[in-house]
């Protein structure tokens, strides 16, 4: 049996959003910047299809710029705001310490540019809390960001509080939304997010296309110059086929969004509760509060490497974390970040789940991990070793 359980990291493309891109393919392909008639009409589908994002995200069609992702979209929102707050004399800026390394590696940028970063601590309860926010703005802040979900571990962060006090604060909001949209209910007015990443192929739409949300009133730095695609906010021609299979995996997703994180919170609950058997684990993140296809664990005595080579032999497809560093071999910052000691942090597993996954797929994982656990702790002399008293347990 093969078992997709690596949704996290990329998502199979919907039948809703390959037929999408077919007619910018063949009827559609027109520049849309282009004056002539068929350029017109691929305008005309690149504004229809940024209306239909801007109404699933509940902000105006001209507060949605089209990105190559959402790395492309954290930097430039990241970006923008030090710069804006830079003239004003605001260097300070909020995240937190498990984020992607698009926001991190953005933020070490800047720091060498001069700017102050507090990145908030997340080791009680595996996540940060609105009130950690308010106490870490000072007058010279410029920016908080946070994701709204963590893309190892699964816990959501609380965006429509921390949003509230960012603005009574004045402070601008970025929320790192990517593992989320698609699968939370979200409203960037009603929630108070100022600006969003978001990226297609984490909710069944192509790779290679994202989108920024940025509210009205906030000036945007370019990352890229050229053209005056993007309302001259970012250059290159707008990737329409992808912008249209984006939008309608999205439409997709919201539409049945309660009843698809109802079917995969249950596939979901059923792994927490079976993989939990297994002697010396534990869960990371929040055991309710959490994406609900995410499943994250480490065991002790192990290597994640190992554990995922064997599970692939068992034809499932998993991860030990994000897969933009899949190829490192140093632990997780994220689960550093919650407190897991190298040790413990380098057996890690994440299965990541979907509406396509199956109950049968969910028993075939729960006969497989553990078999594959007791299998790796048979050839460990780590484990030996915590067996006979040499070593002690952590988990």
């Amino acid at each position: 049996m093969q078992v997709y359980a690596d949704n996290a990291a990329t998502t199979r493309m919907s039948a809703a959003a390959i037929g999408a891109m077919m007619p910018c393919f063949e009827e559609f392909y027109g520049n849309p910047s282009s004056l002539h008639s068929i350029g017109q009409q691929a305008k005309e589908v690149l504004e229809d299809a940024r209306s239909r994002m801007a109404a699933l995200l509940g902000c105006e069609p001209r507060e949605i710029y089209f990105t190559s992702g959402g790395s492309e979209a954290d930097n430039q929102a990241i970006i923008s705001a030090a710069r804006l707050g830079a003239r004003k004399g605001k260097k300070h800026i909020i995240s937190t310490a498990f984020e992607h390394h698009a926001v991190l590696h953005t933020l070490n940028r800047l720091e060498k540019e001069g700017f102050e970063i507090t990145l908030l601590d997340v080791k009680e309860g595996h996540n940060i809390t609105a009130a950690q926010v308010k106490d870490a703005i000072r007058e010279d802040t410029c920016l908080v960001t946070t994701m709204y979900a963590n893309n190892e571990i699964g816990s959501i962060l609380p965006i429509p509080e921390i949003g509230a006090i960012c603005k009574e604060a004045g402070v601008p909001f970025h929320t790192d939304a990517v593992q989320a949209v698609g699968h939370i209910a979200i409203n960037v007015k009603e929630q108070n997010i100022d600006m969003l990443s978001l990226s297609a192929h984490k909710f069944h739409g192509p790779k290679g296309v994202g989108a920024l949300y940025c509210r009205r009133g906030l000036m945007l730095t370019n990352l890229i110059d050229g053209g005056a695609q993007e309302r001259g906010k970012r250059a290159g021609t707008e990737n329409l086929p992808g912008i249209c299979g984006m939008v309608a995996a999205l439409e997709e997703a919201v539409a049945h969004l309660e009843e698809n994180a109802a079917k995969v919170t249950a596939m979901r609950d059923r792994l927490i509760t079976g993989l939990s058997q297994i002697p010396h684990c534990a869960l990371n993140g929040d055991a309710v509060n959490r994406l609900p296809g995410n499943v994250s664990f480490c065991f002790e005595g192990i290597e994640g490497e190992s554990l995922l080579l064997l599970l692939d032999m068992y034809g499932i497809s998993a991860s030990s974390g994000s897969a933009c560093t899949s190829g490192d071999l140093d632990p997780s910052h994220v689960l550093l970040a919650i407190g897991r000691v190298h040790d413990v942090a380098h057996g890690s597993l994440r299965l990541s789940l979907s509406h396509y996954n199956t109950d049968a797929e969910i028993d075939h994982i729960l006969a497989s991990v553990p078999a594959v656990v007791e299998q790796l702790r048979g050839m460990s002399p780590v484990w030996r070793d915590l067996q006979i008293g040499k070593r002690t347990y952590i988990l």
